[in-house]
C-alpha cells in the first residue's frame, strides 16, 4: 500500500526540502520505495538528489496536465530505491493554468494515481496556494517541519486552518502525521522554548526526532546528494536516518 505525505510549511527556509530527500533516503535503507514529487517551482529536490532541473525532457507540470504519463516523467536517482517526479521553472506557471480546469484540486492526486511505490513524499512549495491544495489532496497524510527558532509557530495557525478546511471537503482522510523540529541549535535557551511551546501545542503529534543544525547538512544538496551519501555519520545524517525509522512506525 502506498501512503502519501505531503512535507508542507508556507513559511520558507524550515527545512521542508532538506526533510523530504533526507528522510527519502534513509526510507530506501528500511527496504522502503520512495518517490518524491517535487512540486516547487525552484526544483530544489530535484537538484537536491543528483537531476539536472535544466535539462528535464518531462516534468511534474507536464503529468498534472496530462502531457506525458506519471512513468515517463519520473527519473531514478543515484539512491537505491528513491524516484523523483522533478521540476523546474515550467511549474511556476501551473498555477495559473489550473484556474479555468475542473476539479483543479485533484490535478495531482490524479498524476500520482498510478504510482505502486511504498511512500510518496510531496515536498510543497513555501505557500498556501493552489498547488499546496493539491499536496493535501493527494496526501494521506502531513509532516510539518517547524524551524527552531523565534517566529517558529507563526504561520502555523493558518496552515492547519487551510488543512482543516481542506479535511471539510477534497479530503477528509487527511491526517496529521507530526511535526518536526528542525534547525534545532542545543547550545541556545531559544530552542528549547522553542520546543516547549510545540509540546505545548502539539503533544504526542510533536516527533520525538529533532533535526540539528549541522554543516554536513547544509553542504549535502551542493554535492547533488543526500546527507546518507555525503556523510553518513554526521549529526544529521544520524537524525534523519531516526526520523525515517519513526514515521514508518507511526504509519
Amino acid at each position: 500500500m502506498t501512503h502519501r505525505i505531503a512535507v508542507i510549511n508556507q513559511k520558507g527556509g524550515v527545512g521542508k526540502t532538506t526533510t523530504t530527500v533526507n528522510v527519502a533516503a534513509y526510507l530506501s535503507r528500511l527496504k522502503k520505495t520512495v518517490l518524491v514529487v517535487d512540486a516547487d517551482p525552484q526544483g530544489n529536490a530535484t537538484s537536491g538528489l543528483g537531476v539536472d532541473k535544466h535539462a528535464l525532457k518531462a516534468s511534474l507540470h507536464d503529468v498534472m496536465f496530462g502531457e506525458v504519463s506519471l512513468e515517463q516523467a519520473i527519473v531514478q536517482t543515484d539512491t537505491p530505491g528513491v524516484y523523483v517526479l522533478p521540476s523546474n521553472a515550467d511549474l511556476a506557471n501551473a498555477e495559473l493554468h489550473m484556474v479555468d480546469k475542473l476539479r483543479r484540486e485533484y490535478l495531482l492526486k490524479q498524476a500520482l494515481s498510478t504510482s505502486s511505490h511504498d511512500f510518496v513524499l510531496i515536498d510543497c512549495p513555501p505557500s498556501l496556494g493552489l498547488l499546496t491544495i493539491n499536496a493535501l489532496t493527494a496526501a494521506d497524510s502531513i509532516l510539518i517541519p517547524v524551524q527552531g527558532e523565534y517566529y517558529a509557530l507563526e504561520g502555523l495557525s493558518q496552515l492547519l486552518g487551510v488543512v482543516q478546511e481542506v479535511r471539510g471537503g477534497l479530503n477528509p482522510e487527511l491526517a496529521l502525521l507530526g511535526v518536526v523540529l528542525t534547525m534545532f541549535d542545543t547550545r541556545t535557551s531559544l530552542s528549547g522554548q522553542v520546543k516547549e511551546e510545540l509540546t505545548k501545542h502539539f503533544g504526542d503529534t510533536l516527533l520525538q526526532t529533532t533535526i540539528p543544525r549541522n554543516i554536513r547538512l547544509a553542504e549535502a544538496p551542493s554535492y547533488g546528494k543526500t546527507i546518507a551519501d555525503h556523510d553518513k555519520w554526521s549529526k544529521g545524517a544520524r537524525a534523519y536516518k531516526a526520523l525515517a525509522k519513526e514515521i514508518v512506525d507511526r504509519v
